[in-house]
This record gives structure tokens, sequence and C-alpha cells, in this order.
């Protein structure tokens, strides 16, 4: 059977506002959030978003937009999606959805993207204590390759990605998280050592109205008010997959994610050119707007079958993420070293988060040596 034109079913004019698109986004995690589309099992779709921001951040050196960036907003996601099989029967809870991510790229016309390093006082970052003022690099795309105005001499290639793909929680999940998240916030200052490591940066984001995107729900009816207030912030990766932030996620990658509602309700965005491992700024993959060409398969039963719980109900689960076979090719690297001893010397025991941020660390401030400032680096 010869192949089939994806048929484009979430397009994205990046002239208006996310307000203002013909297909309403969303930018939480909520089941009573209606599905925008539906597509069959082996149907090649074309699926097209805004970056995370959207549209927030301007192709020019100022970094004043990230500064005052209202980060209630993010991130706006396409979708939902409905999934049915080629009887038309929904992709049901307990199933897997599996995802296949066929092609990928930044939208016509809009072959640019931005890094940036969050001011401490709006969002923070890794290195906030550090790098506590707002910067700005600007990156353009030709083919594979990107560059940037705002750092001369550096051309490498990209490996392009979706930061976020899940699919909708249940009820009983979403009560979850939210429960789980408030007791965090109420109890993690007096119980985790993590905190003194990012002291600026909260330690969940819990549902709020402000700044809220429900899809299709209209704001200010009473159903609009009552979601926003439950509805999860799209922060975290969670058992729905979510903000995974996986940068080998590319073309020829799969991605086996837990239904949870009927028709799965698969949703979108966050696209990043090209991300290291982790966003130690923050803001440190490429962000633009792109698209996603898919294809779904619903395996039946698949989340008892494959899935291992790792928490105390059938919901704690996580998705598994089978990675494609592209990627850039380097043949030498420097690797830098982290130990689990802060920038004061004190010894913390086998602290992952300190041995990482050490590690980081060092790397910058080794090629900053080379000419290039840290916020460069």
């Amino acid at each position: 059977m010869a192949p089939s034109t994806p048929t484009l079913i979430f397009p994205i004019d990046v002239k208006k506002p996310p307000h203002e698109q013909k297909i309403p986004l969303h930018n939480r995690w909520h089941p009573e959030i209606p599905p925008v589309a539906q597509v069959k099992t082996g149907e090649v779709f074309r699926v097209e978003m805004v970056d995370w921001t959207g549209g927030a951040i301007a192709d020019n050196g100022s970094a004043s937009d990230v500064k005052t960036l209202e980060i209630s907003t993010v991130h706006y996601l396409s979708g939902p999606i409905a999934v049915v099989d080629g009887d038309g029967i929904p992709a049901k809870p307990g199933d897997l959805l599996a995802v296949e991510i066929l092609n990928l790229g930044p939208l016509p016309g809009e072959e640019w993207g931005f890094t940036a390093i969050f001011d401490r006082d709006n969002g923070g970052g890794f290195l906030t204590d550090h790098f506590p003022n707002a910067t700005k690099a600007i990156w353009y795309f030709e083919g594979i390759y990107a560059h940037s105005p705002h750092i001369p001499g550096v051309r490498f290639p990209g490996l392009t990605h979706p930061g976020i793909i899940g699919t909708a929680p249940s009820k009983e999940l979403l009560t979850i998280w939210n429960d789980r998240e408030r007791d965090l916030v109420e109890t993690g200052l007096q119980s985790l050592k993590l905190c003194q490591v990012l002291h600026t940066r909260p330690l969940a984001n819990l549902p709020t109205t402000e700044g809220c995107f429900l899809g299709k729900i209209r704001e200010g009816t009473p159903e609009w008010e009552r979601i926003a207030r439950e509805a999860a912030r799209t922060i975290p990766g969670r058992e729905n997959g979510g903000n995974c932030d996986i940068k080998n996620l590319s073309r020829g990658s799969k991605v086996y994610l837990p239904v949870f509602v009927e028709g799965a309700n698969l949703s979108t965005g966050d696209m990043h050119f090209s991300q290291g491992d982790g966003e130690v700024a923050f803001c440190g993959a490429i962000e633009m707007s792109g698209f996603l060409e898919l294809k779904c398969d619903i395996i039946r039963d698949g989340m008892k079958n494959y899935l291992t719980p790792m928490g105390p109900t059938r919901l704690h689960v996580n998705p598994i993420f089978e990675i494609g076979p592209v990627e850039p090719r380097f043949s030498e690297w420097l690797v830098f070293e982290g130990i689990s001893v802060d920038e004061s010397g004190r010894q913390h025991f086998l602290d992952a988060s300190v041995a990482y941020k050490r590690a980081v660390l060092n790397a910058i401030d080794y090629i900053s040596r080379f000419g290039y400032s840290k916020e460069q680096v």
C-alpha cells in the first residue's frame, strides 16, 4: 500500500496569539478538556504547534521578553486528539497508545528558535544562584544546523524533538497528582535537601485559573472555573508522559503512553530544535514553533501486560520511549565530572543533583576559557 499524505488536523497561524487560533490550544491536563480532532489507527496525521510560550519571545537581541514572561500560561499544547481503531472503537483506559514520530521540523517560514536564561525573580533555573539575570540567544536554522549571532563561531546539528507528548489523566489520576504536589508544597521545605540547591524554585506548580487555557471550554462559564481550579499544570513529567524533554525523541521514535480516558486524548507541544541532557537554564533547549507527523496504534490491555506500577495504585505507571535511529554523529567529546560536594565545600550524601550541578559548572568554566562568556556557554 502506498504511503498516505499526512492529514493536517491541527493548523497553527504563528501571526496570531494563542487565544485567536482557529483550533483552541490548552495549557493544562484535565480529563474533561474535549478532543478537537479524531484519528484512526494507522492514519498519518500532522500536528502544528506554537513554541512553549505561545509566541511571547521575539526574534531580537533583547531579553526583556524573557524577564517579564508570564509563566502561568506555559506550556501551550496542540490537542487533545482522540484515537480510535479501524472499527471506530476508541482507545480505552488500560490500553497503551503507541505513537510513532514519522517526521518533524520547524514551521515553514519560522526557521528560528531561542534559548534563554530566566531571571531569578521569574522562573530562575538550575544555576540561578550563579546566573540570576535574564539573557537570550536567537538561533537560525539551515537544514539540520543551527547558528546564533549571539554566540558567534558556533554551528552544530540539532536533534529535533517534542518536549511534551502525553495523554489525558483520569479524574482519579488527576486527584493523585494534585494531592501529592500539594503535600510537597506544604512539607517539602522541611523534608527535602534538594531545596538547598534549588531554593528559589517553587516545589510544585499547583492548579490556578491565572493564565489558564482549556481548549474548547469557554472561559467565564461555571464549567471553565471548576476545571481551571482542578487542571494540572504542564511543568513536570508524570504518569501520562507530558513534559519528558527526551533529546533523542526524534524521527523514528515511538512512545507507548498509558491510556486513562476513552480516546486517550493525545496532546503535544514544546517543540525543540535541539537540547542537551536537561535544561539547566530553565529554557536550555532551542525552543521553536514546529510540526509533528504521527501515526498511532492501540495496544489493548497494554498497561497490564507491559507496564509495572511504580506506586500504590494501578495508575502509577510510566510510558516507555523507544528511541529512533537518527542522531548527529560526534566522534570526540569531553566529559566533565561532578561530585557530591557543593560550592561551599560541603559534602552531600550521594546527591545526584549536587553532582550534576558541579559537572555543569565545571563545563561552563572550562569552555569560557576560549573566549565565550559564561552566559553564552
